[in-house]
């Protein structure tokens, strides 16, 4: 009874890693959406992507560190993120740089980060690799195959135009929840086609929606009309 009753009040845990590759943004707004969902994040940051921070963002790296309920240093192998037997939903790589796919796809780790990957992917455990370049050469490609058919998924940040974006935040939302839906996680910043978008959705068939109901069927007061007007015309013929 103890052991069902710890894992079943065993926190939800993600983690995030930021690597050096443009697009940080990224991994500071998976954090904030962790916190909304109530989803406990473990982040580990290279220090290029502490340099990329203060480039392309207003924050510092302690700031974006704030942001997660636990944070790591990139030296630190002693982690528990580095480790197996520490249960996690899986992990998170946005930005995704071109020299960490590499390593992790060697599985020749070298920092707390890349080693958390390679976990995800001994642990059978969802990883994905936000990787952002382009244009790719082949030996880019043959790295993603590679990932690929270990088990990480290749998730590319592609702008998703059919959501309708207004402005630069709409478009990292976008590509932030379709990252945790990934994982399970449903974040309201992501638009569905289909369920949120006028131009996705579909009517459901009429035909559908009475037999469920034992309601007539709409086509039917048409059917009876055409009917009548046919028994009308053969009455005319006939005298």
């Amino acid at each position: 009874m103890k052991a069902r009753e710890t894992a079943k009040n065993e926190p939800e845990r993600l983690v995030i890693g930021l690597t050096g590759a443009s697009g940080v943004v990224y991994g500071i707004r998976a954090l904030e959406a962790c916190a909304e969902l109530g989803i406990e994040s473990h982040l580990v940051m290279t220090k290029p992507a502490e340099m990329t921070i203060g480039y392309e963002t207003k924050l510092s790296p302690r700031e974006v560190a704030a942001k997660a309920d636990y944070s790591y240093a990139v030296t630190d192998i002693a982690a528990p993120i580095a480790s197996g037997s520490f249960r996690t939903k899986g992990m998170l790589v946005a930005p995704c740089s071109v020299r960490s796919m590499s390593e992790i796809a060697t599985g020749v780790t070298t920092n707390c980060l890349t080693r958390a990957a390679d976990v995800m992917l001994k642990e059978r455990r969802p990883l994905v690799l936000m990787v952002r370049e382009t244009p790719l050469h082949l030996g880019h490609l043959r790295t993603m195959a590679a990932l690929t058919e270990m088990g990480a998924i290749i998730l590319p940040p592609v702008p998703a135009f059919y959501a309708e974006p207004r402005s630069l935040s709409d478009l990292v939302d976008q590509m932030v929840g379709r990252a945790l839906d990934l994982f399970g996680y449903n974040w309201p910043g992501v638009k569905r086609w289909g369920e949120d978008l006028t131009k996705g959705r579909r009517k459901s068939s009429p035909s559908a929606r009475s037999a469920a109901t034992a309601e007539m069927p709409v086509a039917a007061p048409a059917l009876r009309r055409a009917e009548g007007a046919k028994t009308r015309r053969s009455k005319k013929i006939k005298s």
